[in-house]
């Protein structure tokens, strides 16, 4: 059986640190052939937007947009879908690849079978 990560963030700017801490795990996991679901809640939302992921720095972190794209590439980016809602986040306004799901699709997913749930 396959294990799967699936990595909730509910810091953003307002908390650089533990922010770029999940980014880093998740984009870790992708990299090491892990099967990855990374969960944009709270301040994070705003990364599920074009350009968002750019103003964030961190120094000794990698590029959050580096970060981000990689689990893009390899993994699944989700948006909550209070969190957009509370922040009037449409589809429209998403990078390609990111989804809106709520704690239904999270709750499935981080009680999989070989998943383990982090949240940061």
């Amino acid at each position: 059986m396959a294990r799967s990560l699936v990595v909730k963030v509910t810091a953003g700017s307002d908390a650089p640190e533990r922010c770029a801490q999940a980014f880093t795990v998740a984009a870790t996991a992708v990299a090491s052939g892990v099967d990855v679901s990374l969960w944009l809640t709270g301040e994070s939302a705003w990364f599920a937007l074009p350009g968002r992921a750019a103003e964030f720095s961190l120094p000794h972190s990698a590029p959050l947009p580096d970060l981000l794209d990689a689990v893009l590439a390899g993994g699944r980016v989700t948006l909550c879908t209070q969190c957009a809602a509370r922040r009037e986040i449409t589809e429209a306004d998403l990078l390609k690849g990111v989804r809106i799901a709520g704690a239904a699709v999270f709750v499935e997913e981080a009680l999989a079978d070989g998943a383990q749930a982090l949240v940061y």
